[in-house]
Formats: structure tokens, sequence, C-alpha cells
């Protein structure tokens, strides 16, 4: 290739097949046979023996690592944090089970004990899922309805309503976890890359309306039998707006005083979470406030409010699940069995990306089908988790499953010696909670682009179900992920201006140099905030070189290409998945490696301008109509002076088969 100005003309040799075959060695993939196959899958050894075992019960891979001086003390304030919240909102999202609020407590211990030693992930707060609890209701609801009859069922005899409800909840919550089981022995784990992540928010979205419309009776304190069935939702709000004139006062004044200071205290947690040590613990301090005065004050005599009433003390026998009720349920089990995979699997994802460890799909899949199952003998209903608790685990210092296992352990304490405290509690202030804890689902409504649900139509597909199979394949091609690379380097920055500032390293003509060593080696508590930022080398009066060795034992994984080249010429459409991953490009380019888009259609390029694809940081320059162009730029914009050939190993994404192939080119550069 030899540049003109702008203009290049490419010469090289005419190949056949057969000429091009003489010049260079075709490597072919070797191949298992069937017979290798299960030879290498029934094969045992030691190391095989104790991967398996380090599968099966991830605890044993992270227990063995825990560091107890930086992490046992985060634990501890996660764990007493969360399982205060967790009582909490096991008591409301019971009302959405039409259970006794008691048995929301046992969905707060159960499943959490059981998923502690089989769980991947070392931050999900394992317990009720509104969501969950809806559909957990909508059984319980059809089978024992509020006025009418129970379904004829064996096993019903002699028992009251509650009995029968929980006998109910729990059976299904059996079947769901027994889907879960199989899905993982089936490794099926993959399922979840089917569901697009905006499926999963639009049906969040939509359950979280009839969770709120379902908790209006409560709030409002309206006396009417719960409604179940197609058009649940419409005819609840009959029922309220026929009964609004028997609004309970107190009921509707406690609900809008507890919603407004949660809110509050809330939005003031998101916007210090830097400076406050742990959140606020609103919801704990509404509801200690709340049980005084209702108890103090009478409520439920004077005004006619409706409490919790009497708890569960201690635990009752295990019980088996009701054949009949596993028959009449086991339609709507499937469909919850998915939802609390992909729920929790999703916030998983979020948070060992966050700090940098694996989860296992297929895992997660058993870890929750064990949970429900267990926790299904003895009375709890469906779990998964709860966005709300698990940030909550999260950013009160919750370093591992301990903090889990911790949360259960005050949960326990309710159970059995002070659940009697939380009897005077009104049933509305459950309801308020409850609504509050759908901001964070309703407010996705904002995440609606202006180009929703419209697809590009060219030649081939990227969207949600290939966009994360694609990056994988793209971090495994390049190899490094450009995130943990941007989040080593702010880490390193962070460290070197900290020891700028106590005096431990000094600037010499040969950069930064060592002039004590540090015996700091403890971490802030939100050290991982910001590290996915761009990086600043503000404090900083030298540029830093990432490829040379740095200080006081700073290391960096190397980053050994400067250009990374994406041929667009076979997209067909993007979907809104595939926008918000293609998104992530920018992490490539906060660690100066340079992203270019070859044979983009000129249709997508319309879509990527309507939809807001571009920003500061990725912008319409990285676009080339062709390869050709790219290299040149490439060549013009990184010189090798020293040769007149060299040779560049092009890492050529192929979007259509989302494979990865590694050219060697050889340019000719022109002299002087």
């Amino acid at each position: 290739m030899q540049p003109s100005g702008r203009h290049y003309v490419v010469v090289r040799p005419l190949f056949s097949e057969d000429s091009f075959a003489e010049q260079h060695e075709r490597i072919n993939r070797t191949r298992k046979t069937l017979r290798h196959h299960l030879k290498d899958y029934f094969t045992c050894d030691t190391n095989r023996a104790k991967n398996a075992a380090r599968s099966l019960l991830p605890i044993i891979g992270w227990i063995k690592n825990y560091n107890i001086k930086e992490w046992l003390l985060g634990d501890i304030v996660s764990g007493i944090s969360t399982g205060l919240v967790a009582v909490l909102q096991g008591l409301a999202f019971s009302l959405l089970a039409s259970l006794p609020p008691g048995y929301g407590l046992y969905t707060a211990f159960f499943p959490a004990i059981i998923y502690f030693f089989l769980g991947t992930s070392r931050h999900l707060s394992v317990g009720a899922f509104p969501i969950l609890s809806l559909m957990v209701g909508a059984v319980v609801t059809r089978l024992v309805p509020d006025g009418g009859p129970p379904a004829n069922i064996t096993g019903f005899e002699g028992l009251s309503m509650e009995q029968q409800r929980v006998l109910v909840a729990s059976s299904v919550t059996f079947v769901m976890g027994a889907f879960q089981l199989i899905m993982g022995m089936l490794q099926v784990g993959f399922i979840v890359m089917y569901l697009s992540e905006t499926l999963v928010s639009g049906f969040t979205t939509a359950a979280a309306v009839h969770i709120l419309v379902s908790q209006l009776r409560f709030v409002l304190g309206l006396d009417f039998p719960g409604v179940n069935g197609p058009l649940a939702i419409v005819y609840t709000l009959e029922n309220v707006f026929s009964d609004i004139t028997n609004t309970n006062v107190a009921d509707l004044v406690t609900s809008i005083v507890i919603m407004a200071l949660v809110l509050i205290v809330k939005e003031i947690n998101d916007r210090f979470k830097s400076k406050l040590p742990v959140p606020i613990p609103i919801e704990v301090i509404v509801t200690v406030i709340a049980c005084g005065v209702s108890y103090a004050f009478n409520f439920e005599k004077r005004f006619n409010v409706v409490v919790v009433g009497e708890m569960v003390d201690g635990y009752e026998s295990p019980i088996a699940p009701n054949l009949e009720v596993i028959k009449e349920s086991a339609v709507e089990a499937f469909p919850m069995a998915i939802v609390g995979f992909a729920v929790a699997f999703s916030v998983a994802k979020v948070y060992s990306v966050k700090h940098d460890y694996t989860i296992d799909g297929n895992q997660e899949l058993l870890a929750f089908g064990v949970s429900n199952m267990f926790g299904a003998s003895f009375r709890s209903f469906a779990a998964s988790t709860a966005l709300s608790r698990t940030a909550i685990q999260e950013s009160t210092g919750g370093k591992t499953q301990i903090a889990g296992v911790l949360s259960a352990m005050m949960v326990l304490i309710v159970i059995v010696a002070v659940g009697f405290l939380l009897e005077p509690l009104p049933r509305s202030v459950l309801g308020a909670l409850v609504i509050v804890n759908l901001k964070g689902m309703l407010m996705q409504f904002r995440e609606l682009p202006p180009c929703v649900f419209k697809i590009f139509k060219i030649p081939s597909p990227i969207f949600f179900a290939n966009i994360d199979f694609f990056r994988d394949k793209l971090v495994q091609a390049v190899g490094f992920s450009p995130l943990k690379v941007l989040k080593k380097r702010n880490k390193a920055l962070r460290k070197i201006r900290k020891m700028l500032r106590n005096g431990e390293l000094e600037i010499s003509d040969r950069g930064l140099e060592v002039r004590q060593p540090s015996t700091d080696t403890s971490e802030d508590n939100n050290s991982m905030e910001g590290l996915d930022q761009p990086i600043d080398f503000s404090g900083i009066p030298i540029q830093v070189n990432w490829n040379t060795e740095l200080p006081a034992n700073i290391s960096v994984p190397p980053v050994n290409i400067h250009s990374l080249v994406l041929d667009f010429s076979a997209v067909s459409f993007l979907d809104i998945s595939a926008l918000k991953g293609l998104k992530t490009l920018k992490e490539f380019l906060r660690i100066e490696v340079d992203v270019y888009i070859v044979s983009c259609d000129v249709y997508i390029m319309e879509k990527l301008h309507q939809c807001s694809f571009f920003d500061d940081e990725i912008k319409t320059s990285i676009f080339y109509p062709t390869l050709h162009d790219a290299m040149l730029h490439i060549l013009e914009k990184h010189p090798d002076h020293g040769e007149l050939e060299k040779v560049f190993t092009v890492i050529y994404i192929d979007f259509n088969t989302v494979t990865t192939h590694y050219v060697g080119l050889h340019f000719s550069l022109a002299s002087g």
C-alpha cells in the first residue's frame, strides 16, 4: 500500500485457492470424537473431583480467601442493615402473596441460608421479591379466594383459610424450585441471554403497576376482597373508586407521611452516599415509630386500623407439598421460575462486574432451586432478590455472603424473640413501604429512548441474544478486559496520589520513585466507586506511562494494541440492548485504544443519531466507509519510520457469526 496524499493503491499477487494454499500453511482444528467426549466426561481424578466440589459448593472457593481484617467489619455492618430491611420487606411482600405477614420472615431466612453455601454471587440478598410475591398471590387467591369457597383439593379438609393459603403458597414455591433445579441440572442457564433487558424491564415495570394498584386498599384502609385473573387491575380500581368514601383517614395520613419521609431520606442517601458511612435505615426508623404510635394511641380500637396482628412464634414443623395444588399451579410455577432466576441473575451480574468476579448461571439455577424447595418445606414462599435490598447489602460494605447469612440471623431473632413487638404495626405502613420500594421499577419508564422497540433492518442482526456473547468474544480476542484495565489504572492513580500526599513517592528525571515504603494497606469504603470513569490525572504532576514498571508494586494489566477495527458490513439491525452494549466501546477509548467502525450502512448511522448513540467520547469520526480507509488512517496515526514494511495483526470481528479471525496484513510504507 503506497500512500499518495489521501489516496492509496493496493498491490498484491494474484492468488488462486491452490496458489494461496502453497504459500500459506493451513491450520486445521482438531476435533474430538464422541468417544473422546464421553471418556473425558466420565473420567474422574483428584483435580476434577476438587473442581466439581468447588462448582457445586462455591463457598469452598471464596471462604478460604476470606480477608477477616478488611472484610469482616463491613460484612457485619451490612448484615445488620440488610437484615432489618429484610424483616420489613418480608412482612410487606407477604401482603402481595395474600398471606399473613409473619410468613414473609420465613422467606427471608431459609432460602438465604441455603444460598450461602450454593450461590455464586457475593452480594445478592436472597428473599422475597415483589413480582414473585404477586405471582404467588395470584395462585393463592385463585385456589383460596377471599369471597367464596376454596377449590376442591384433597388436603384442605380441617384447615383454616390461612392454613390453606400457606399450603398453596409453599406447594407452588416447591414446584417452582423443582423447575429451577431441573433447568440447572440440564445446564440451561444460558436461557437468560434470550431474555433481553428491555423484555425484563417491560415485564417488571408492568408488574410494578399491578403491585401499586393492589396496595391501594391497604393504603386507603378499604375492606374489599382481592381480585385475581384477567383485567384484575381494572376490577381492583373499580372497587377502590366505588368504596373511596369509606377511606380510613388514619390509614391514609399514616401512609402519606411514611411514603414522603422514606422517599426524601432515600434521596438523601443517594445524593450523599459517598459521605455517609452507611445509608440511613429510614424503613426501620419509621416502622419503629409507627409501631410505638399505634400501640400508644391504640390505633386498632380507636381508629379501626387493621394491624399486623399475631405474629408467627418460632418455627413450625416441615410440611410436604400438596400434589393436587402442584397439578393446579404447575403452569404458573414455570414462568415464576424463569422470572425469579432472570431478575436475580441480572442483579448479580451487575455487582459481579463491578467487583470483578464471575458468576455461573447454571449454578445459580441450582442454588435457587434448592433454596426454594428447602424453604417451601418450612412454609416460605417464592424467593429471589429485591433490587433495593441487594443495593443496601453492597453499599453498606458487604463483601461476601457472610453479610447474607448475618442478615438471616437478624430475621431469626425477630422470628423467635421479638416478633411480638411488630403486632401493633398498621398494615397501611407495610403497603406504603411496598409502594416506595417500587420506585426503581416504575422509573424504568425514563429508559425509553426516542427511537424505541423501531428495528434497523439491513443485512444481519446484533440484538439482545448475541450482544453479551459478542462482548465476551471481543474481550477474548483482544486478550484483556478494558473495564478491568480501566479500574486497575484508576485504582493505581488513587494510590499514587495518596503516596504523593504522604510523601512516600517523589518525582525524579526517571519518573516516580519510592521515597519510603507505604505501611497503609487499608482501602476506602467507597474504593470501588468511580473506577469505571475516564482516567483523571489531576493531582499528579507527570503523565503516567502505563507500559513502564510502576512504583510501589503497583501492577496494571498490559494493553498491547493501540487500535481496534469493527466491521459492520454484515449488520442487519440493532435493537436497544445492542445499542447499550456497543456503548461499552468507550471503555476501550478510556484506556487509550482507538476504536474504528467500518462499512456501516447509512440507515444504521441515521438510527444511531436518532437514538442519541453519540456523545463526547463516541463520536462520528470513528466511522469509516471501508476497512482500507480505517487502516490507512491507523498507519498515518501510528507510523513506524524505522521499517519500510510492518505487519499488523487485525482483530476482525464478524458480526454475522460472532466469530473472530486473525489476519496478518503487510503494508508497504513509503520511505521519507
